[in-house]
């Protein structure tokens, strides 16, 4: 085990694999400061890379992006006020606080070093967990990989923020569309409808750069204006928080192993994780009476910043040992390793524990070179929240496009990114959680070719008596009796809430008509039906998974559908539109109209002039720049797809005309 570790710390004595991990770092950081697009989105945008580099290149290149997901949402959290993410929104609390007062350089020493401390301290969890855990792990049959998949998939869909029941349907989604292309336990391709293109399945940079990145580019590129619309001086301090860390070193190591314990749940996030780490800090403050929390107290940064990378590296651990991500970023790396061949789980971890160590040592070393670059990078990354988003769409959207192009090498792609895209728009707009879709889409093929050996191989009494798999079911029925109850609990305060007090409506947030819950609901039990009866056409071998789970999606999706009728019967006039969402919707597809024009545009220009083409345009016409200022700046777009050709080897689409 020794050897290992030695072994694959020695990988980095080459300048070329710091490099890398330092590219992976800095793209996170960048793109992680755009809300929504986060460090899902810088992922996906390197996948591409993996094709063209070396498997510890472009591993190392990820975990850079990975280890840097909550780092930079931090900055525009204290600075703007403005949260990159929903595990971010805990930093207003204090982080904003502190801004206000000129704090601001404190706040964010204080997070970056305790972010630090807790991806080190998580990744020191996972080394004293690889020697615990191994024999463990290689007495794991088919069965027992199998039921923890499950139980991975659901967890996620069961605890991730948003509507329970619809997680799970668009989990099943997930599942349909991740089994697209070669079947892997039957000589036979599936639901590719004689298209080329689908016998590759739907590539993963498609799925994840069109349900996460073009659909936040949609929504925010129908606003119109900057994401943020103040400024916020930095100010002094940062030695001071470092001192801070000093003095508050058990709310440290505390929120670390928080967040540690909620990154080895599949599906508790960084969000719950964060708030896990601010709570049990303020009680004990709270407890010895010399709280502050809420008025710019940093321990109500440390805390969570400490949880939030405890939270990545814990993920490592069930992610490798298991082969069961907790959340999209490391849904992505999981893709990632098994383009390489490699198979997260006993055969990792009897056989290839070097590369287990390989990605120990690239998180510890990314986690220092984040924190570091984040002190020195946070007054211009702020700055991009100013720059009016049409803006930087107009460099985005060909970016993302490109990214999804690479792995199949085909144009029809753009419509399934579109397709995808139109998907994401619609769980923002009904707040459906997207991680689940995005895990059961990686977890697909490995699920099925467990399912498949383990339904062939032994009958069903004995594998579902086993003792790994009956405790994996037991906490199954735990985890939804808890959610269960948690509802009506909530319901019922809900409720008392309403009769006990008149309830004001908020004009400033956008009512959602019930109409499109039904429409969704609706529109998934369809698609369950088809995707059940198409696949009972193909063998015997080839149509057990997918009618499993299109016959297990419909059942979900008429329990969402139950839930909308309700909904719609309870509602006075359930078909009125509110004017907001009047507005969203035709904005949402004025957005998708220019993005369909882009795809155009390249299917007869070719990337190149239609990228320029696309970008004059729409500057002018969304972001209304000056016609000077439109032309550099798309031939600064072009000459960067050009540096990317040259220099890193990536492919772009010729046209019908060029």
């Amino acid at each position: 085990m020794l050897d290992a570790a030695l072994e694959a710390l020695s990988s980095f004595a080459e300048p070329s694999m710091l490099l890398y991990l330092a590219a992976g770092t800095l793209v996170g950081l960048i793109i992680g400061v755009i809300p929504g697009l986060g460090g899902t989105g810088a992922v996906a945008v390197l996948i591409p890379f993996v094709f063209v580099l070396e498997p510890n290149q472009a591993i190392a290149m990820i975990i850079g992006a990975v280890a840097v997901v909550h780092t930079s949402d931090v900055i525009t959290s204290v600075i703007l006020g403005i949260p990159g993410s929903a595990a971010a929104a805990v930093f207003l609390l204090d982080g904003h606080k502190m801004a206000k007062r000129g704090e601001a350089s404190r706040a964010l020493s204080v997070s970056f070093i305790s972010s630090t401390i807790g991806g080190i301290v998580g990744i020191a969890a996972l080394t004293l967990v690889i020697p615990i855990a191994r024999p463990l792990v290689s007495a794991f049959g088919t069965p027992e990989v199998f039921i923890l998949i499950v139980l991975g998939i659901y967890l996620t869909a069961l605890l991730s923020q948003g509507n329970m029941i619809k997680g799970l349907m668009i989990a099943a989604v997930g599942l349909i569309l991740g089994i697209v292309g070669p079947s892997p336990v039957s000589a036979e391709y599936r639901f590719t409808f004689g298209s080329e293109y689908l016998t590759d399945g739907v590539g993963l940079v498609a799925a994840a750069l069109g349900i996460f990145g073009l659909a936040e580019i949609v929504h925010l590129v129908a606003k119109r204006s900057a994401i943020a619309d103040s400024t916020m001086r930095l100010g002094s301090g940062w030695l001071h928080g470092a001192r801070d860390v000093i003095t508050y070193k058990g709310e440290v190591l505390r929120g670390s192993l928080v967040g540690v314990g909620a990154g080895l749940i599949p599906g508790l996030g960084g969000t719950a994780g964060s708030w896990l780490a601010y709570g049990q800090a303020k009680a004990l403050s709270t407890r010895r009476k010399n709280s502050n929390f809420g008025n710019g107290d940093p321990r109500g940064v440390i805390a969570p910043s400490a949880a939030s990378n405890g939270i990545e590296s814990g993920s490592l651990i069930p992610t490798l040992l298991f082969g069961v991500p907790g959340s999209a970023p490391f849904a992505l790396l999981l893709g990632v390793l098994l383009i390489f061949g490699i198979q997260p789980g006993p055969d990792l971890i009897n056989d290839k524990l070097d590369v287990v160590y390989f990605i120990v040592w690239s998180f510890a070393f990314a986690s220092i070179l984040g924190a570091v670059v984040a002190f020195f990078m946070s007054r211009p990354l702020a700055r991009l929240s100013f720059v009016r988003f049409p803006v930087l769409a107009a460099a985005l959207i060909p970016i993302l496009f490109m990214s999804g192009y690479q792995e199949p090498i085909n144009l029809n792609v753009f419509y399934t990114m579109l397709l995808l895209a139109l998907v994401g728009w619609l769980c923002r707009l009904t707040g459906i959680p997207r991680a689940p879709f995005l895990i059961a889409y990686v977890l697909a093929v490995p699920l099925e070719r467990y399912f498949f050996i383990t339904v062939s191989i032994f009958e069903p009494v004995e594998w579902l008596t086993r003792p790994i798999v009956i405790a994996v079911v037991l906490l199954l029925a735990f985890a939804t009796a808890f959610m269960i109850i948690r509802h009506i609990r909530s319901r019922r305060i809900s409720d008392v809430g309403q009769s006990e007090k008149e309830v004001v409506p908020d004009s400033s947030s956008m009512t959602i008509p019930p109409y499109v819950h039904l429409l969704i609901s609706g529109g998934s039990l369809i698609f369950f039906v088809a995707a059940a009866t198409i696949g009972a056409s193909y063998s015997d071998t080839g149509k057990l998974f997918p009618v499993t789970v299109g016959l297990a999606g419909a059942v979900i999706a008429c329990v969402a559908l139950l839930k909308d009728v309700a909904l719609v019967r309870s509602t006075a006039n359930p078909f009125s539109n509110d004017s907001q969402f009047t507005i969203e919707v035709r904005t949402v597809g004025i957005s998708f109209g220019w993005m369909l024009l882009y795809v155009w545009l390249v299917f007869v220009l070719g990337m190149y002039l239609g990228t320029a083409a696309f970008a004059i345009a729409f500057l002018l016409v969304v972001a209304r720049t000056k016609v000077l200022t439109a032309i550099i700046y798309a031939s600064g777009i072009v000459a960067s797809l050009w540096a990317l050709v040259e220099f890193a080897q990536l492919k772009l689409p010729h046209g019908w005309l060029f």
